[in-house]
C-alpha cells in the first residue's frame, strides 16, 4: 500500500463535497496542521471547510458501552462526521502510530457505531477518508503502522480512502522546509479515492 495516493492532475468535481479537517496534534500550529493547511489551501473556494482540534473536544477516554443498559455516550461530535463527505485525520507520527487525540477520537467511532437508530456505519459509507502527517524521519516508510490503521478504518466503514499525505518535520516548522511534501500537498485532495478494501477482500477480487 502507497504511502502517498498518487494524484495526477486533473479536474474531479468538488460539488456538493465538504471537509472536516481533525487535528489531533498535542500542540496547535504543529507541523501536520502546516501541512493540512497547505493541502487544503488548494482546494477549490467555496468548498466547505471545518477545523476541529480535539484538544478542545470534551472526549473523555473511551469506554465500551456495548453491554450497559445506557449505552454509548455521544458528544456531538458525531454529527460534524456524518455531515462531512471528506474527513481527514491530522496527526502526528506518534510511536510510529496516531496519536493519543486521534486514536481516543477513532475508539469513539466504535461507541457511535452502537448509538440505536444512529446507523452510524451506513451513514459513513461512500464517504472518503484520507490522513496528513508529519514525522521526524527523512524514510516516510516508517509511517506505514498510521497508513495501515487509517486504510483499515476506512475498509471496515466502506469509505473510500485517499491516503496519508506525508512529511519529515520534527522542530516546529520544519516541515516548510521539506519541499517534496509541499508539492504533494497542492494536488493531494485533487483526485477521485479508490474504495477501501481490505487485503483479503482485493484477493478475493482478483
Amino acid at each position: 500500500m502507497p504511502l502517498d495516493t498518487p494524484h495526477a492532475p486533473g479536474s474531479p468535481d468538488f460539488s456538493n463535497r465538504s471537509f472536516l479537517f481533525v487535528l489531533g496534534s498535542s500542540r496547535p500550529d504543529g507541523n501536520s496542521e502546516i501541512l493540512a493547511r497547505e493541502a487544503a489551501a488548494h482546494l477549490p473556494a467555496g468548498v466547505p471547510q471545518r477545523w476541529v482540534d480535539l484538544n478542545e473536544l470534551p472526549l473523555p477516554d473511551f469506554r465500551d458501552g456495548r453491554h450497559e443498559e445506557t449505552g454509548p455516550p455521544t458528544h456531538g461530535t458525531e454529527k460534524l462526521l456524518l455531515e462531512a463527505t471528506d474527513v481527514v485525520i491530522v496527526s502526528p507520527l506518534y510511536w510510529y502510530s496516531l496519536s493519543a487525540q486521534a486514536k481516543r477520537y477513532l475508539d469513539h467511532w466504535s461507541g457511535w457505531l452502537n448509538v440505536p437508530g444512529s446507523d452510524f456505519k451506513e451513514r459513513m459509507a461512500g464517504g472518503t477518508l484520507w490522513g496528513v502527517t508529519a514525522l521526524a524521519h527523512d524514510e516516510h516508510v516508517v509511517a506505514e503502522g498510521l497508513v495501515t490503521s487509517l486504510h483499515h478504518s476506512a475498509a471496515y466503514l466502506r469509505m473510500r480512502f485517499g491516503g496519508v499525505l506525508t512529511g519529515t518535520g520534527s522542530r516546529a516548522g520544519r516541515v516548510r522546509a521539506d519541499e517534496e511534501a509541499l508539492l504533494r500537498a497542492r494536488t493531494f485532495f485533487h483526485t477521485e479515492a479508490p474504495l477501501a478494501r481490505f487485503p483479503y477482500e482485493e484477493r478475493v477480487a482478483v
